[in-house]
């Protein structure tokens, strides 16, 4: 069996905090940017669930902590793996090639696309640009951004 270590305590917050825990903040963002890239609104996620929508802000706000069968019956709803919700999250274990943890992982230099899309306006211009199909039309619409945003740089990927 696996031996886990404790997480160090931190010093600034009190025992029984209300402050939202950064893991269930993440999955709770997580839950909220299926949902919407499903286009499913909290109501109906709810009622799929067993839950008000108001529960269902909660979870996503990361106000109230996400159960390991709450989290199963979500990953089947929002049709993801478990695994999903813990995708960029904060102190996220890396694994080396011995499959032991080496540490707490940085952060991707792409986290920053991932938090775009997490927003109703990086999902809504994804979900509209993905359905543009003249190629020549998706790059004007890319080098007109890339010009507003002031940015001549084109992003090469390996």
């Amino acid at each position: 069996m696996a031996h886990v270590q404790p997480l160090p305590e931190d010093d600034h917050e009190e025992k029984g905090s209300r402050k939202p825990n950064p893991v269930d903040i993440h999955v709770g963002g997580r839950v909220r940017f299926r949902r919407m890239l499903l286009g499913m609104s909290q109501e109906k996620l709810g009622e799929r669930l067993g839950l008000t929508f108001q529960q269902v802000q909660k979870y996503e706000k990361g106000v109230n902590r996400i159960g390991a069968s709450r989290l199963f019956d979500l990953s089947k709803v929002l049709q993801v793996p478990i695994q999903f919700f813990y995708e960029e999250a904060p102190g996220a274990m890396e694994q080396s090639a011995s499959g032991h943890g080496t540490g707490f992982a940085d952060r991707s230099g792409e986290s920053y696309i991932v938090e775009f899309l997490n927003t109703r306006d990086g999902l809504e211009l994804n979900k509209a640009f993905v359905r543009i199909h003249d190629i020549k039309v998706r790059r004007s619409i890319v080098d007109l951004v890339r010009s507003l945003a002031g940015d001549d740089k084109e992003i090469k990927f390996d």
